[in-house]
């Protein structure tokens, strides 16, 4: 890959990943609205399962308007590595940004509500998870928002290059380009 292609892959890369960061800030917002009102947390659920269609519909955009409709494998995934690098780091800042000024520990005193529901408690009880719960939920509360954000940029990551492959390899397509 030469020095201009490297430049409009990641030109197209940090638009497309500016898109996906919106996707999942969407989805997030419909999540924390989802604790009250389930189907807000449906469409969360829906929003985040959309996100491999969504970047796979941006990489053939890509490979079609960028590049005359080919693109190797390799060329493929980094395009991909860098959507979820460009969303994630976006995604993150809005999650430091929302666990610093805005949750004052909304979502963790949600979650324990929920568990300690009477019903949920005796299930938790019966299949002996109650102390990892406990120790998660403990371990969620000394978390600063740093940290989560740290950690969600990792996870989208590492989803990425692992999703990034098989995305690419769907839209690859090798050939003659075409010069109009």
């Amino acid at each position: 890959m030469t020095a201009p292609e490297y430049i409009q892959l990641k030109a197209f890369a940090r638009i497309d990943g500016v898109i996906l960061s919106l996707l999942w800030l969407v989805s997030f917002c419909c999540y924390i609205l989802g604790i009250t009102s389930p189907l807000c947390g449906l469409l969360a659920i829906g929003l985040a399962l959309l996100t491999p269609f969504y970047v796979g519909s941006r990489l053939k955009r890509f490979r079609d308007n960028g590049l005359d409709g080919v693109i190797s494998l390799l060329r493929g995934w980094a395009y991909v590595i860098l959507v979820f690098f460009y969303g994630g780091l976006l995604f993150a800042v809005a999650q430091f940004i929302y666990f610093a000024y805005v949750d004052h520990g909304y979502l963790l005193q949600s979650v324990t509500d929920a568990l300690s529901v009477p019903e949920t408690a005796q299930a938790l009880r019966q299949m002996g998870m109650s102390s990892q719960v406990d120790e998660a939920l403990q371990m969620m509360g000394t978390m600063r928002p740093i940290d989560i954000a740290l950690s969600i940029l990792t996870n989208n990551i590492i989803i990425g290059i692992v999703m990034g492959l098989p995305i690419a390899a769907m839209m690859q397509k090798n050939g003659e380009k075409v010069k109009g």
